[in-house]
């Protein structure tokens, strides 16, 4: 007697048929593999180039300004001019030393600068000067979190690892004029100290890259070492994305180039991985390409150089700087030798003390500090400026942390958004604000009296909130008899509403109050209100 028995393994992609398994136990040679094939999943690295925040550029005494004339900002450096010699920028270095301390990186003691060769009009040199053998920092691991669930209050963290970070210049503008037909140069840009992040393809779709750029950009801002502004191009992306099956080796690689926002990344991205699902669900190939977002119409643009040719080493001819030493960084003071000055030199123990508090530990410590949501610390924190603003009206105030934060995010968020604003440009102060609600906590105003005031307050931000209430006489009425002879006129105009309460339908109550409300223009106090119509409907 035999029977076909089929075993499902805890790996859904495989299943083994045993045909003819007898019933001593003994398997017969008919033995069959089924295969089911894995959906394809997107692999996603990232490429970061972030412009240091320094006053200077990396290896000339140029000053860094945005939207300065074409060419005002260059030195004979800048310009290659022969004869003209590298002078590092310490301000750089520091920056990329304390950036792969945040990032959890192992600093390289000695690093080393290279040159890597290519032909662009915008770069003069011919040359750019970068970290390809031995670069400032490697290893390190950047975490960001997701929020998921329905109301998006669960918070997954993830891990990036970070290969590397190297210094390097930024090249030039090229400006096209198709009217004319010609290529305009500005070299106010070539020559800008650049951070450049390797990230490890541990990402798998648009939402995570994104996330993780974000929280780079929130940590580089903290830091101080990147201003972080994509619309100015100080934050410049490229991702690497590929497909696969899991457990299969990654799939052939496409390059998105220069992708200046987080949203038009994460929509590049997801827009690549369906590309490649789709060519390989045909029977095509993926080639080896680079391709540029185009946010207007959501495609990506194919470019004329392959991958291939523009990541190999021997295209860009890499050769050792010879103009610059190896770049040497001291642990501490003690090991700096004899007749070397402290301050002249980059100290990673001094730049370890120096750190300040990071994005993730800044939102743990506003959750476990004041009891606030996990999404509500993203949004203080997403908000330049907003922790301190939250923090400075908690401490005027003695409302609760999770009353203050409604506030804070819904309508002082909302107006600052609404009109464009930062948060330093609020025409509403901290205190201003906690003396709103403080009149609200001490009962002299409603609930939807403080939202009218705070709107008065927004357009007239010399005047307090008190003066507003007294101003415009909206305090709570405290006249019982008032409010008793209030409340009756809507019990005895409404006796429909005061038959259903009667009958048990206690869920109407709130539409007589709301009359009340009306009434007094939101300046009755509703647990009084509450309390009058219960005892009059009851």
């Amino acid at each position: 007697m035999t029977e076909d028995i089929t075993w499902l393994f805890l790996d859904p992609s495989l299943k083994i048929s045993f045909q003819g398994l007898t019933t001593s136990g003994v398997v017969s040679p008919d033995l069959h593999f089924i295969h089911t094939p894995q959906q394809l999943v997107g692999v996603v690295g990232l490429e970061i180039h972030a412009q240091i925040n320094s006053s200077t550029k990396l290896f000339s005494g140029s000053s860094v300004r945005f939207s300065a004339p074409p060419n005002s900002l260059v030195s004979f450096f800048d310009a290659s001019l022969p004869g003209t010699l590298p002078v590092l920028n310490r301000r750089c270095v520091e920056a990329a030393v304390m950036t792969g301390l945040a990032l959890n990186c192992n600093i390289n003691r000695k690093s080393l600068f290279d040159r890597k060769h290519y032909f662009y009009a915008d770069l003069p040199a011919g040359y750019q000067i970068t970290q390809q053998r031995q670069p400032v920092a490697v290893d390190g691991t950047l975490t960001y979190s997701l929020l998921e669930g329905k109301k998006r209050s669960q918070v997954i963290r993830k891990n990036v690892h970070i290969k590397q970070i190297q210094l390097e210049q930024d090249s030039g503008k090229s400006l096209h004029d198709d009217v004319h037909s010609q290529t305009l140069i500005d070299l106010n840009r070539a020559g800008v100290g650049l951070m450049e992040l390797v990230m490890e393809p541990d990402m798998s779709c648009g939402e995570e890259a994104a996330a993780a750029v974000r929280e780079l950009q929130l940590i580089l801002q903290a830091l101080g070492t990147c201003q972080g502004n994509m619309s100015e191009g100080q934050l410049r992306v490229d991702a690497n994305v590929s497909v696969h099956r899991p457990g299969e080796p990654l799939g052939v690689r496409t390059e998105v180039k220069n992708i200046n926002s987080v949203r038009y990344l994460a929509r590049a991205i997801d827009y690549e991985i369906q590309r490649q699902i789709g060519i390989l669900q045909r029977g095509g190939t993926v080639q080896n390409e680079t391709r540029a977002y185009d946010s207007k119409s959501g495609l990506l643009i194919k470019h004329s150089l392959p991958i291939s040719l523009t990541s190999a080493a021997s295209f860009f001819r890499f050769m050792p700087e010879p103009n610059l030493p190896p770049l040497i960084v001291y642990e501490d003071n003690a090991s700096l030798p004899a007749g070397i000055d402290a301050c002249q030199a980059v100290v990673v123990q001094k730049i370890k003390e120096g750190l300040p508090e990071l994005p993730s530990i800044k939102r743990d410590r506003l959750v476990q500090t004041y009891g606030i949501l996990p999404e509500h610390s993203f949004t203080l924190v997403n908000e330049d400026g907003l922790v301190e603003y939250f923090e400075a009206v908690l401490m005027a105030t003695k409302k609760e942390p999770r009353k203050v934060i409604g506030w804070v995010t819904n309508e002082l968020l909302g107006h600052l958004k609404q009109q464009d604003l930062s948060v330093s440009q609020s025409p509403i102060s901290p205190p201003a604000l906690a003396e709103l609600l403080e009149l609200q906590e001490t009962g002299h105003i409603s609930s939807s009296v403080a939202k009218q005031v705070f709107q008065k307050m927004w357009r007239s931000p010399g005047k307090t909130a008190a003066q507003i209430t007294q101003e415009h006489d909206l305090g709570l009425v405290s006249d019982t008899a008032q409010l008793h002879s209030i409340c009756q006129k809507v019990v005895d105009s409404h006796p429909d509403e005061v038959h259903a309460i009667r009958n048990g339908n206690k869920k109407v109550l709130n539409k007589l109050m709301g009359l009340v409300q009306k009434e007094t223009k939101g300046r009755a106090d509703p647990v009084l209100v509450r309390k009058i119509l219960q005892e009059k409907t009851s």
